[in-house]
């Protein structure tokens, strides 16, 4: 019983891997310490964004993924 964790973007380069497979169910506080305190204190600023199963959460706080979900971490998007 599994949740996959990708890390997108920076915090791809914070984390030192592209995805991490953690216990389930995960919920916010579990995501919080599978993600070591780098990704953490990243997670917890607002333009940072946390997709669960394929959509993206209005409230990141709100996480409840379960066995097989893939959780991705979405940094902010730049562009021009």
């Amino acid at each position: 019983m599994a949740v996959t964790i990708v890390f997108l973007g920076p915090l791809r380069d914070l984390a030192g891997e592209e995805s991490r497979e953690v216990a389930a169910p995960l919920d916010w506080q579990g995501l919080l310490a599978a993600v070591g305190p780098q990704v953490a204190g990243q997670l917890q600023e607002e333009r940072v964004n946390v997709a669960c199963a394929g959509r993206v959460l209005a409230d990141k706080t709100a996480l409840a993924a379960q066995d097989g979900d893939e959780v991705a971490l979405l940094p902010p998007v730049s562009g021009g």
